[in-house]
């Protein structure tokens, strides 16, 4: 019978003590639906990014039937006009606002912060701070009524949208998703 030299063993050892193993925690550290326990904590420490394609398995075009069997949408609640608006699951939960419209996701919405977007906009920031942040990519719109104001940023067919607060100034709610949804909505008002 040959044994390995203790060379190999040595390096070996070595090795493991350079690259780390990762190891499955027990169930128990599982996110659980109020959001405690290690595993959520967990979760909340990597970036939130809210992106003109959604936010983590919440992209814009996705099947409101497929992330329902996936076990991902929390509530719904129809609107009007193939509108259901419903919440996220997991990390996302009490976070994102979904939109689907016929079915397909058309805005993802936060009050919270995180999420921020790419550039680093968050709810709480001051629309100045935008403008800071985005310069020439954005610009400060008013809705057709003039009642309301809101930072917009164009990406290609798709928006950022940050509206205002209703009690203090600057960012209330930042939302995501094709201009012909989300900035109609804000210029012309919502049809439901």
């Amino acid at each position: 019978m040959r044994r390995p030299s203790i060379i190999l063993v040595s390096g070996a050892l070595a090795l493991g003590a350079l690259v780390p193993v990762t190891v499955a925690g027990p169930a128990s550290a599982a996110p659980t639906p109020g959001g405690t326990g290690p595993a959520h904590a967990a979760a909340h420490r990597h970036q939130q990014v809210l992106s003109v394609s959604g936010a983590g398995v919440y992209r814009i075009g996705a099947s409101l039937a497929a992330l329902t069997a996936a076990g991902r949408i929390d509530w719904v609640a129809p609107a009007c006009a193939g509108v259901v608006h419903a919440g996220a699951t997991g990390s996302w939960a009490g976070v994102l606002v979904l939109a689907f419209h016929d079915g397909r996701l058309v805005e993802v919405g936060t009050a919270t912060a995180p999420p921020q977007s790419p550039a680093g906009a968050t709810v709480g920031m001051s629309f100045a701070e935008l403008e800071t942040i985005y310069g020439r990519r954005g610009s400060l719109i008013r809705n057709d009524a003039g009642d309301a104001e809101a930072y917009l940023v164009r990406v290609g067919s798709r928006v950022e949208l940050f509206t205002g607060h209703p009690i203090r100034p600057g960012v209330g709610y930042f939302q995501v998703g094709p201009a012909s949804f989300v900035e109609r909505n804000f210029r012309q008002g919502s049809t439901c």
